[in-house]
């Protein structure tokens, strides 16, 4: 089954790819007489705008994971998954007061290199190699993989040949551009993902309602599947073991939110390439608000998906009640692909560009950033200090491309894995833990020393492998794994650097100056207005 493309669609497609490959290929030209340094490929040459910085944040985090997962997500257990998105806009603004304000002082390239300016270059190490095996075998892996199921289902393309497709893709301007490419033709995406994934809201609640209009599907929605519009589940419901009642606002998904947005190198490392600290606290503003709305583009689908394949009347209007690729309760992650076949022709090239935008969007960012880190933090350190600006920028993307083709031959491995966005949380999460902690603590408290924090660390996958197994009903959530997996890492931390330092400030600890906290005004009312609105859409939803 394809989507039924036709001829609009496939220009409005390959209009699309023809700006993001020329535009990244335009802005990543070398200027005359410039060698492209370090700074130029790995920080953007730190003149990033906050508008582009919040776009680029946006359409790094944005992905297959989004739009395939969590519409599977939204199919399957409704509105709840949308705590990720909307709990992510208050970690935001805790990351733009409170983490960047150092990070940004620090001068870093990379999330490890403050590892090592607070702790060692034996920390660092360890968790670099722990990022590196994360992005390949976990982020690019499963970002490829169900990139290339969408793209089968769709188009009926092997699954295969659309990995490679979407490979070489992102690969084609962001190995030769670096940040700059991936961060200005993030723009350009952000407007795609945006734009398409509403157009599908639209038609798709259109759809239920039979041509009513928005409001009208939506009212029909909401009546017809009451139960998928709760953000706080009840203990009797199927899926309270992936989104576990109120400990979603208050437990373990704080752990997941403020490892991805606070030290995820991928994701702050257009705020390290941003003109000032004002200008990337900004960019932090405007994308807090457009988390906000995500659900509306990637949820929301997924819930009107459920109510049209469970209602005869609908599907019979739509002629779908015989048709292959049809989303169930066990194939939940097929609910947005499914949706794209039903709108018209030209929308169709748009919603898809939309997808592929999302997709290669995130590639190429985590290619970026893989490369930045294997660079900086292990061929620099280890082998070769003193290399060039071109040596080091070449290096740079021959290790995005080795990343790129592990993640290529890894992606169809990951076959048979349903509502893969909770998958991906789920298993991430065995390491998020103990890189919180060490950072939390290295941050905000001066005591914390290297050795407590390098055995923090090691320590924290057993503890939270052995929380993971464990026939113990309290740890089943594996939300609850984690936020006790951070606790019991920083305890360790914390009897450790006591022992070790009889309770005296380690000589690495971070001196606070009285302003470094102080954000601008803009700053204060754009985070007090988010956090209104966030406590009205849980009161609405609860």
């Amino acid at each position: 089954m394809t989507a039924g493309f036709d001829t609009w669609d496939y220009i409005v497609f390959i209009a699309y790819a023809i700006l993001i490959l020329g535009v990244g290929l335009w802005v990543s030209r070398d200027k005359k007489g410039h060698q492209k340094n370090a700074e130029d490929y790995f920080l953007a040459s730190k003149s990033l705008p906050w508008w582009a910085i919040g776009a680029s944040l946006i359409a790094a985090n944005i992905s297959a994971e989004q739009f395939i997962g969590m519409s599977g997500s939204g199919f399957a257990l409704g509105l709840a998954i949308a705590s990720y998105e909307w709990m992510a806009a208050l970690t935001l603004i805790i990351v733009g007061k409170y983490f960047l304000p150092i990070f940004i002082e620090k001068g870093l390239y990379t999330i490890p290199e403050f590892v090592e300016k607070r702790f060692s270059t034996n920390l660092k190490t360890i968790l670099a190699v722990f990022w590196l095996a994360l992005y390949v075998f976990v982020n690019l892996a499963s970002v490829l993989y169900l990139g290339g199921l969408a793209i089968e289902t769709i188009m009926g393309i092997d699954m295969m040949y659309a990995i490679i497709g979407l490979a070489l893709f992102a690969a084609a301007y962001s190995l030769y551009g670096g940040l700059s490419a991936v961060a200005w033709t993030d723009v350009i995406q952000v407007v795609f993902l945006v734009l398409g994934g509403l157009v599908t809201t639209y038609l798709a609640l259109n759809t239920v309602s039979g041509g009513e209009g928005v409001i009208a599907g939506f009212a029909q929605v909401w009546e017809a599947a009451p139960d998928k519009f709760h953000m706080i589940l009840d203990e009797a419901n199927d899926n309270y073991v992936n989104l576990p009642g109120i400990w979603v606002l208050v437990g373990g998904l704080w752990v997941a939110n403020l490892y991805y947005w606070g030290f995820n190198q991928y994701i702050i490392q257009r705020t390290l390439a941003a003109k000032s600290l004002k200008e990337a606290q900004k960019g932090i503003l405007l994308a807090a608000f457009l988390k906000l709305i995500i659900p509306l583009v990637v949820v929301v689908p997924g819930i009107a998906a459920y109510v049209m394949v469970n209602d005869p009347e609908i599907m019979a209007n739509l002629g779908a009640s015989g048709m292959l690729n049809v989303p169930s309760a066990e194939q939940a992650d097929k609910a947005y692909p499914w949706l794209l076949q039903f709108l018209p022709t030209g929308l169709k090239g748009i919603a898809f560009a939309a997808l592929a935008a999302a997709i290669v969007s995130s590639l190429a960012s985590m290619l970026n950033s893989t490369s930045t880190i294997f660079t900086m933090d292990i061929y620099k350190q280890y082998f070769n200090k003193n290399a060039n600006d071109k040596k080091t920028v070449n290096v740079g993307r021959i290790s995005a491309a080795v990343a790129l083709i592990i993640a290529v031959i890894v992606a169809p491995l990951l076959g048979g894995i349903d509502q893969a966005f909770q998958f991906i949380q789920e298993y991430t999460g065995i390491v998020s833990p103990g890189i919180l902690a060490v950072f939390m603590l290295g941050l905000f408290w001066r005591k914390t020393t290297n050795n407590a924090a390098i055995w923090g660390a090691l320590l924290s996958i057993p503890i939270a492998l052995a929380l993971k197994f464990l026939p113990i009903s309290i740890f089943e959530p594996w939300m609850h794994q984690m936020g006790i997996t951070t606790l019991l890492t920083m305890f360790v931390i914390v009897v450790l650097s006591n022992l070790q330092n009889k309770g005296a400030d380690d000589e690495k600890g971070i001196v606070f100056t009285k302003d470094l906290f102080k954000t601008s005004p803009l700053f204060n009312i754009g985070a007090f207005a988010i956090m209104i609105i966030l406590t009205v859409l849980y009161a609405l939803f609860w």
